[in-house]
């Protein structure tokens, strides 16, 4: 599920904020670094969960116009297509999911007027009532359905996202990738297959070790690498240059000099996009010039550690 770039982003962050800090605890920033992976998962089986509450909203309602005092005939004899959704059940009735919910203590409990809000939005939209239209029944077509409504509506929805940002920091980078990775899940899944549920690492003991090197590295080497890429740009005056390319550069540092697997061409491509999108809008052209200056010079020292042919490139 995570790539390594969104783990080089998550360690930029741990190191953000470890160095905004007073207490300089490597610890306590590890802690804090593998706490906020976690919650990507948190928010990925949260936005899985919110589909079963939909249904159960429509089904409530159902029951509530069938018990009016004068119900109409289409109240007495409602269509529970939605509710009868095949890949919303399936979601629902997933027992694997259900133990990590609960392991994690993650459930919709007290937030029934955030689900009816949402419902009724799609209870108003064409997509809806085209589905519902339609009598002929197929889980291709519940899929389909499924993956609009959710990219259509839970994607994009204000007091959703409203609602993720007042209960984790974290959540407001991690909410475009988490719905792709859902979109992902959902699209995937067979109508005869359990749920597919993505895995939070694609190769766990790897990936955390990757994660946690990483930072350790950038944290211990700090003022070395520092002074490498003072000594490039002597015509900027360090405390002028924005705080997040000085920071992406030491990663980028700690990544080449102490990663003996990955390719530096790979390191750099890496950072120049971390820093398009994290940093200043100019941020990637200085980071690149420096970053290129200072390998070159390090490969022509040859002290650059590689441990598979083409990796110096």
């Amino acid at each position: 599920m995570l790539s390594r770039r969104h783990l080089r982003v998550k360690v930029l962050q741990a190191l953000y904020a470890y160095f905004q800090s007073e207490k300089n605890d490597l610890l306590a920033g590890e802690k804090e670094l593998n706490l906020s992976i976690e919650k990507v998962y948190d928010l990925y089986i949260s936005q899985l969960l919110i589909l079963p509450e939909l249904t159960h909203i429509a089904s409530i309602q159902i029951e509530e116009r069938k018990n009016k005092k004068l119900p109409t005939k289409e109240d007495l004899n409602p269509n529970y297509k939605f509710v009868n959704n095949l890949l919303i059940k399936k979601i629902a009735e997933d027992k694997t999911l259900a133990a990590k919910a609960n392991q994690r203590k993650i459930n919709w409990t007290g937030e029934k007027e955030l689900i009816r809000k949402l419902f009724a939005k799609i209870q108003k939209s064409d997509i809806y009532k085209a589905y519902m239209n339609n009598t002929q029944n197929s889980f291709a077509e519940d899929v389909e359905f499924t993956v609009q409504i959710f990219k259509k509506f839970i994607a994009e929805d204000d007091l959703l996202l409203h609602y993720y940002e007042e209960r984790s920091i974290y959540w407001l980078d991690d909410f475009e990738l988490v719905n792709s990775m859902l979109i992902k899940s959902l699209k995937q899944t067979k109508e005869n297959e359990p749920l597919v549920i993505l895995k939070l690492f694609n190769d766990e003991a790897d990936d955390k070790k990757f994660m946690i090197d990483l930072f350790r590295k950038t944290i211990v080497n700090s003022k070395q690498y520092e002074e490498m890429i003072s000594e490039k740009t002597k015509n900027w005056e360090v405390e002028r240059i924005a705080a997040m390319d000085i920071l992406i550069m030491k990663m980028a540092l700690a990544e080449v000099l102490n990663f003996s697997n990955i390719p530096v061409k790979v390191s750099l491509n890496e950072y120049i996009d971390v820093s398009k999108r994290y940093s200043t809008p100019k941020s990637n052209v200085f980071v690149n010039g420096v970053l290129d200056k200072i390998f070159n010079e390090l490969k022509a020292e040859n002290k650059i550690q590689k441990s598979g042919r083409g990796l110096m490139n």
